[in-house]
């Protein structure tokens, strides 16, 4: 691990592994989460030779947590100074949920750069919170009420979140190990980023996106539903749906061995 400046005062932790890979992906993790939660991505990649760049988001993991910036577009601006230092010339990137909602804004405020792969992981996009024009998300009503329990008892409230986030059973210490990763950031970078996806809306960020896209979704998603992938692979040109029928919200781990063997063969095809 390392740690790059991308404002004054506030560093991310950047997690580097296999530095001497011939090929890069860039791994952006989901809210409330940190670079752990891709744990079982990073023990296959390296195997085939990728570079794996991960970070904590700023307000979570190791990484700084000021008390502003948790915005997509000060977000993406944190990518792009660790894309910038990274020094390769091309990359995969790769973002889950809230990451997939920032990666689309980064692909559209730096006009792709570095950029020669996109997927997105049941991405919280276009929009989370359903709204006229943009069907498929989350009741305005829900959503505030999961802000208003992070304010008075958070750990309550991830735990409540959590109960929708996979859809194969998982085992005990395995949900307590993701909650305890769900809960290495302060309180308030958890609420002003909850805030942003609730608020946020990427509908005008889908012109500037060409490069190849895989947009993965568990069809048994309760946090983002179907709608949204649908409409991303409707949105974005160049785009390929991977529909996962026995996942939830965390295509990434309900049928890891079948995503890790999409995900991988998207990577390197």
């Amino acid at each position: 691990m390392y740690y790059v400046n991308v404002e004054r005062g506030v560093k991310l932790a950047v997690y580097d592994l296999n530095p001497a890979g011939k090929k890069t992906v860039f791994l952006v993790h989901g809210w409330p989460l940190n670079h752990m939660m891709f744990e079982y991505q990073f023990d296959l990649l390296p195997k085939l030779g990728f570079r794996c760049i991960s970070i904590d988001l700023r307000g979570f993991g190791s990484s700084d947590a000021p008390w502003n910036g948790y915005d997509y577009d000060r977000l993406a601006d944190d990518l792009y100074e660790v894309i910038r230092m990274i020094g390769v010339s091309e990359m995969t990137l790769v973002g889950f949920s809230m990451g997939g909602a920032i990666v689309i804004r980064y692909m559209s405020r730096y006009k792709e750069y570095k950029i020669s792969k996109l997927a997105l992981l049941s991405a919280a996009a276009p929009c989370f919170v359903s709204r006229e024009g943009c069907p498929g998300g989350l009741p305005l009503e829900q959503v505030n009420s999961l802000i208003a329990q992070i304010s008075r008892n958070r750990p309550q409230a991830i735990y409540d979140f959590g109960q929708d986030f996979f859809a194969q059973p998982v085992t005990p210490p395995f949900a307590e190990w993701f909650r305890s990763v769900s809960l290495s950031g302060p309180g308030y970078s958890t609420l002003k980023t909850a805030e942003t996806l609730r608020d946020a809306d990427l509908r005008a960020d889908f012109e500037q996106i060409t490069v190849p896209t895989g947009i993965f979704y568990g069809v048994l998603d309760k946090i983002c539903p179907k709608e949204l992938p649908l409409t991303l692979n409707r949105k974005i040109r160049n785009s390929k749906l991977f529909p996962f029928e026995q996942s939830g919200h965390a295509v990434f781990y309900d049928e890891l061995e079948k995503f890790n063997q999409e995900f991988s063969s998207f990577l390197t095809s």
